[in-house]
């Protein structure tokens, strides 16, 4: 990771005084010495994949080794067989892979692009506030590097909580986003092989487990088409509510000492960012929780059927499971810190009851023909009265014969990164 060495601020976190020629020449001075680490827009990705990959390189990637890629490809084409009567789709993977960890880190990327951006954007835009009104007309040009050491500063950090991240995901659709390529399934042997030994289960079987619902995942995100871009409108639209305490970043910057280097790689931007307590940030917040549970609460639902009896562990992995999404790991956790966003289905066991309900009282294929239009998922309400919504005397069939399913509101699904020379 190459050196950060320098700052907004002078040493005792004071900005300097415009009045003072030698404190201004050494701002400016400082700001000439950005990073030649190339990057645009409001992140440095590149900075940030160089962050991740050392980070990964001091703790360990082990590459994944043929035994390790022939057991996930077996994995994932027995989970299928699986979920076969468990789902009224057939399969959605395409490719079969198994990914050490700076390739899940490469393969999603896209994705955190997208997601992260517009949060960077602002956290940007409040540090340029910060340069004094009067060094702003003596910067001239350079205040476009304002932009860059934003970025490097945002880049840098969101490499570290990606880093931590890749170490603890256990397949491409590990924490409910659709992160990776439509259609492609990935597990990671290496963090898979760590957490089952935490678990004190057979490797085989936790892979298996894991297998289930990446393959599930896929099921559902290839054979809705609108589910993809409606899950990431969801988080996008809460993160646009997101407020940037600008406090908070004067705090950490006034911490940057220009002459030590390794002041700038120390500095947390956890808390930085807070959400925006208004009716309609609320609606944001409750809408992305809802779709979130539900789309967890439909791959649990449909794994342990599908796990049935096959697997000797299945209760105490889904209990497992269940407790991992809805807690969230550490590296989740500071993720969350970092860009404002907790990633978490916190109605998940609701969410689970309420799948179990409408496949006792509508079958598979009734249940599944749920996800048909956005308008027809439960509410946040349904998650109180299950059994209700799975026996209300609306006729399914007349409700989906309502429906536009090309209409507005039932977005075309993208593969990641696909509209990324339109921005």
């Amino acid at each position: 990771m190459p050196d950060i060495p320098f700052g907004f601020a002078l040493p005792g976190g004071q900005p300097p005084d415009p009045n003072d020629p030698a404190a201004m020449q050494q701002f400016m001075s400082q700001l000439q010495h950005l990073l030649s680490a190339p990057g645009s827009g409001p992140v440095n990705w590149d900075l940030a994949r160089q962050v991740a990959a050392s980070q990964l390189a001091a703790a360990g990637d082990p590459a994944v080794s043929p035994f390790e890629r022939n057991a996930v490809e077996e994995a994932l084409r027995i989970a299928d067989l699986w979920l076969e009567p468990a789902t009224s789709w057939p399969s959605g993977i395409r490719t079969s892979v198994a990914w050490n960890r700076n390739e899940w880190i490469f393969k999603t990327l896209d994705v955190w692009r997208k997601l992260c951006d517009p949060v960077a954007s602002r956290m940007v835009g409040a540090m340029g506030d910060l340069v004094p009104p009067e060094a702003r007309a003596q910067l001239g040009p350079m205040q476009s590097m304002v932009a860059t050491l934003g970025g490097a500063l945002f880049g840098g950090q969101l490499g570290q909580a990606l880093g931590s991240l890749a170490a603890e995901v256990l397949s491409a659709g590990d924490i409910g986003l659709p992160l990776g390529p439509a259609g492609t399934a990935a597990l990671v042997p290496a963090n898979i092989k760590a957490y089952g030994e935490g678990l004190e289960l057979p490797e085989d079987e936790v892979r298996l487990y894991v297998a289930l619902r990446e393959a599930a995942h896929q099921r559902l995100f290839q054979h809705v088409p609108w589910l993809r871009g409606h899950v990431l409108t969801a988080v996008e639209n809460y993160a646009a509510g997101i407020r940037v305490n600008r406090e908070a970043i004067e705090e950490a910057m006034g911490r940057v000492d220009p002459t030590d280097p390794e002041s700038m790689q120390a500095i947390a931007l956890e808390g930085i960012f807070t959400p925006e307590d208004t009716p309609a940030q609320k609606a944001s917040l409750a809408r992305l929780e809802t779709v979130l549970a539900l789309v967890e609460g439909w791959v649990c639902h449909v794994v342990d059927s599908a796990a049935g009896d096959r697997l000797p562990n299945v209760v105490r992995l889904g209990e497992a499971f269940r407790r991992r999404r809805a807690a969230g790991g550490p590296a989740e956790q500071t993720f969350a810190a970092l860009v404002g966003l907790e990633l978490r289905p916190r109605r998940l066991r609701e969410a689970t009851v309420l799948w179990a309900a409408l496949t006792e009282h509508r079958g598979i294929a009734g249940r599944d023909a749920i996800w048909g239009h956005p308008d027809l998922l439960p509410s946040d309400d349904d998650f109180a009265a299950p059994e209700a919504f799975a026996t209300t005397s609306t006729d399914l069939d007349d409700e989906l014969a309502n429906f536009d399913f090309s209409a507005p509101g039932a977005p075309e699904e993208k593969s990641p990164g696909e509209d990324d020379d339109k921005r």
